[in-house]
């Protein structure tokens, strides 16, 4: 595993629009194109408040995945009567369109998203879940004819209070989701105490699904990090192998992160110590792109391979 030497890829300085914090990207390699939908927080303290005044959707392009060019305008900004805005998308190619998955946050609640698109002009939204749930990707292929995706909802009333775990379901036709599964607990993770969640979406192997996942621990000894007046977590990357026919079935894990916060970039900034993938790529030659948000402040690149992955996942 490599981190990228001219890391970050994309910061605010680069976005030719009111930008703060550019991060938490989704990325997918369509029509010959890479395309990335990436998280814009803007306007901070414009109310008066220490908070950032709102959030966009931005897209960008690039011809080897590397060196980017962004949209004059952003992609989106959801806001209405009941939608505060949405952000961290998710993209997965499957078929001839490419499907997102986002979080909203709502009047009533925080929910997750999945919409598509052949264009990324024009795009439908197929299904919202019910608070509260997020961090939603979707597999680039049917398995046994239904759709799939990993998931993480928060049942703070039933687990406590940061205690979320990664999950599936499945679905017919994108819209109505269930058969869900427990797929990997908080406690299956070595070096997370606080939660754990799906990060970039999977990649199909003849071994198994390989996918990232987030990974937190909380230290309270911490103390003030970041631009936060208190920020004790540490966001690491884990990756594991689920099974072809049973994707809720954990077949392979690695007990250590394979991205963790070591550069400058990703130890200070908005939020300090935060690794978070959204978005990968695996090329015909066997190599992968990972692309992960820093600090919750830029985009970074590290790049593997699938062999290197897969020799990670020990079998469980």
């Amino acid at each position: 595993m490599e981190k990228y030497i001219g890391n970050p890829i994309l910061s605010a300085k680069d976005i030719p629009y009111p930008a703060s914090l550019v991060f938490n990207a989704g990325v997918c390699k369509y029509r010959g194109k890479y395309i990335m939908l990436f998280r814009n927080d803007y306007g901070y303290g414009e109310n008066g408040h220490g908070q950032f005044s709102g959030t966009c959707i931005g897209i960008a392009e690039s011809d080897d995945g590397i060196h980017w060019t962004p949209h004059s305008e952003p992609w989106i900004e959801w806001r209405d009567e009941e939608v505060l805005r949405a952000y961290d998308p998710r993209l997965t190619v499957v078929g001839d369109e490419v499907v997102i998955c986002f979080a909203l946050d709502t009047r009533h609640g925080l929910r997750g998203g999945i919409a598509t698109t052949t264009d990324f002009e024009n795009w439908q939204v197929k299904s919202l879940s019910a608070p509260d749930n997020r961090n939603m990707v979707v597999f680039p292929e049917k398995v046994n004819g239904k759709y799939c995706r990993l998931e993480r909802p928060f049942p703070v009333y039933s687990r406590w209070k940061d205690r979320f775990d990664v999950w599936f379901s499945d679905s017919p036709d994108l819209e109505y989701w269930g058969n869900t599964h427990l797929v990997l607990g908080v406690e299956d993770v070595p070096f997370a105490n606080d939660k754990v969640g799906p990060a970039a979406p999977p990649i199909k192997t003849d071994k198994g699904w390989l996918t990232l996942f987030h990974a937190v621990d909380l230290d309270t000894t911490r103390g003030k990090n970041g631009w936060e007046d208190k920020w004790q977590k540490r966001y690491q990357a884990g990756v594991m192998l689920l099974d072809l026919n049973e994707p809720w079935r954990v077949i392979g894990k690695c007990d250590e992160p394979i991205i963790a916060p070591t550069e400058e970039y990703e130890r200070n900034g908005f939020r300090n110590d935060v690794i978070f993938p959204g978005g990968i790529i695996a090329e015909d030659d066997g190599s992968v792109k990972i692309y992960y948000g820093a600090a919750d402040t830029v985009v970074c690149l590290a790049t593997t391979s699938v062999e290197e992955l897969l020799a990670m996942c020990n079998p469980k």
